[in-house]
């Protein structure tokens, strides 16, 4: 018996479409109607850290696995293989590096090994897009992004195709060289939006509709007296908000509670591993949402408080559309497994 494995490089994967916003949203929808339906396995996210505090990890890093299986039109199983080198950054290296190996649900083979770095990023971008429609005012024009990494910049491509009146965008990055290298690329790829970089968030968040954090911190840095009404804050790493943001929110919304509550890092997760949240206080997954069987957004008065960690299957999602695409048209390098 022969099998070959397909390799799909960042090329590849970028001719595929990996860095199709709006395919990718279309995936992540996806995703996550199927986990609503029922139609998918995420066993969870297992992590590697390098030292033994969240100090040392944000210093030396980690490495997670994320494996999983989605169904629907998909029907792919998989792993993904996610180091994080936060220092990165001083060798002229991303600080994220992805590898996804997608295998045969029904023999089990793997089938492919993909460059999943773009990958990550986008659908981590569209997942806050997904969230921003179903969340946010529809009239919303004022943004603040904290964290001015790759993960901001998806983040905010996701916003802008969701919501386009957003016409106001504040950068807040403890290295305020990256806030403003952020707002000159933004001026230069949107330049109907206005970006302004700031050395402390408060007045920003305080004119914002829409706050997205994604960040490594470790302690919360937003505050709940700086929330005005209608807004939507989104907690998409780590301890970056106060409890009383959550405590003041009219509604949480998450991605995948259980997966959150396991990986505990975020402040709701923190919050129901110490008995201040529990599960009935979430008011829904987005995939409830998207399926109509629970509200998003009522009217422009509630605050509603979002999170999400991620799964692998969003990953399996996407990759899987560029590997079918990869066998029509022919891309990737075949690898010979067994012979």
């Amino acid at each position: 018996m022969k099998v070959d494995i397909l390799y799909l490089n960042d090329e590849d994967m970028d001719k595929l479409g990996a860095s199709d916003m709006k395919a990718v949203i279309h995936d992540v929808k996806r995703a996550y109607i199927l986990t609503e339906e029922g139609d998918v396995l995420t066993p969870g996210k297992l992590a590697m850290r390098w030292g033994k505090t969240p100090e040392d990890e944000n210093m030396y890093g980690r490495i997670n696995a994320m494996p999983g299986m989605i169904g629907g039109e998909y029907q792919m199983a998989g792993i993904k293989w996610i180091g994080s080198g936060p220092m990165n950054y001083k060798k002229g290296l991303p600080r994220a590096s992805v590898t996804v190996i997608l295998n045969d649900c029904d023999t089990k083979l793997p089938l492919c090994i993909a460059d999943g770095t773009a990958v990550s990023a986008k659908r981590t971008g569209a997942s806050g897009g997904v969230a921003i429609e179903l969340l946010s005012r529809e009239d919303s024009s004022v943004m603040t992004i904290c964290g001015a990494g790759a993960q901001g910049r998806t983040q905010l491509e996701a916003a802008l195709l969701v919501r386009p009146g957003i016409r106001k965008v504040y950068v807040y990055d403890i290295r305020p060289e990256s806030s403003e290298k952020f707002a000159e690329e933004g001026r230069a790829k949107y330049p109907d939006v206005q970006f302004i970089p700031v050395a402390d968030p408060e007045e920003a968040v305080r004119d914002s509709d829409i706050t997205v954090c994604v960040t490594l911190a470790n302690e919360p840095f937003i505050h709940s007296a700086w929330l005005k009404k209608g807004c939507l804050l989104m907690n998409m790493a780590d301890y970056e908000v106060t409890k009383d943001c959550v405590r003041k929110a009219s509604k949480i919304v998450v991605d995948n509670w259980e997966t959150i509550k396991h990986r505990l890092i975020s402040t709701v997760a923190i919050m129901a591993h110490e008995g201040e949240i529990k599960d009935e206080d979430i008011h829904a997954q987005l995939g409830a949402i998207l399926c109509g069987k629970k509200p998003g957004r009522e009217n422009d008065e509630e605050i509603i408080y979002f999170n999400a960690v991620g799964t692998g299957i969003l990953d399996l999602a996407v990759t899987t559309r560029c590997y079918k695409k990869a066998l029509a048209e022919g891309i990737g390098t075949r690898l010979p497994y067994w012979h």
